[in-house]
Parts: C-alpha cells; structure tokens; sequence
C-alpha cells in the first residue's frame, strides 16, 4: 500500500509529465516551421495560462523564444498578475534572458526536459539557472529530466546546436 506522500509524489510527476508532453508538441511544431525546436507551457493552479514555441526565426525577432512567447501570451490572455506564483514546463533550460524575464514574471517553479551541459552546449560558456539564480538572489523550485531523452533526441534531429564532442552530449 503506497502512503500518501508517494501517492501525493506519483500525481505531481503524472502532472509533470502531461504538462511537459504539451511543451514538447510546442517544440515539435516549432521545429516542423524551421524555428529552434523549443516549447513552453505556463501553468498556475492546474490550468494552462499559454503555451509558447520559440518564433526568432519565422518572425525574425531574436527576442521571441519559447519562454517570452509564453510569457506574453499569458500577460495578453490574463493581465499583469498571470504569471506570478505559476509553474514553466519547458524543453530547453532557458538562457539568461528568458531566466530574467521568468523572475520578472514571478514564476516559482521551473520543470525541465533537457539542461544546456547535458546537451554539449558550447555558445553559452558555463552559464547554468543556478549560476543565475545565485547571482539575482531569485530561487524557484526547480525540477529537470522530464521527458529527457524525447527532446534530447529532437535536438539532435534538429541539429543546428554548438555542441562539444564529449560524454556529456552522448545519449547513453
């Protein structure tokens, strides 16, 4: 018999992972247009505030990543207060300007699929969201590895990532 707290743990990883597939299909949708292949999904209370994809390229605005698109679209739907206390399930570990633009919209849990080292990145030196965190004093929860290898196998597809040739980039 599963006690309550494992109980309790089964559901918020079954959340998890239902808003983290809706992430992914943004991503997929995303790639299938020619933009980074990267989804996010804004949800405060069990229930959507927006989705987003990253559009820097079809809109030619390097500004429009999955993270600011969700972002603006909740703020537009719902008004300034939206996105204060929500969750952001996400593909990809957001750079530093989506990292600031989460604090400014008081988002407090952050969900992963996939982190920038695990991927090989090279554009982004050590850059981490615990470097930022620790540097802007902002501190939400923050979970990663949901739906890893699916994304991480996306990407790869995708291809188009400054990566190191190392362990860390090698699915296994």
């Amino acid at each position: 018999m599963r006690t309550e707290t494992e109980a309790s743990a089964a559901t918020a990883m079954a959340e998890d992972l239902q808003w983290m597939q809706l992430a992914f299909n943004q991503s997929v949708e995303a790639f299938e247009r020619g933009d980074w292949p990267t989804g996010a999904v804004l949800v405060r209370e069990g229930r959507v505030l927006a989705t987003g994809q990253n559009r820097q390229v079809t809109q030619g605005d390097f500004t429009v990543h999955a993270e600011t698109d969700a972002i603006r679209r909740a703020l537009a739907a719902a008004g300034p207060a939206a996105t204060e206390g929500a969750t952001l399930y996400c593909t990809m570990e957001p750079c530093p300007m989506c990292a600031g633009a989460l604090k400014l919209a008081g988002v407090s849990r952050i969900v992963l699929a996939l982190r920038h080292a695990r991927l090989g990145r090279t554009d982004l030196g050590s850059y981490c969201l615990e470097s930022f965190f620790q540097m802007t004093g902002w501190q939400p929860q923050l979970s990663q590895g949901v739906m890893e290898a699916e994304y991480l196998a996306l990407r790869r597809r995708w291809g188009r990532d400054a990566v190191a040739a190392s362990p860390a980039t090698d699915p296994g």
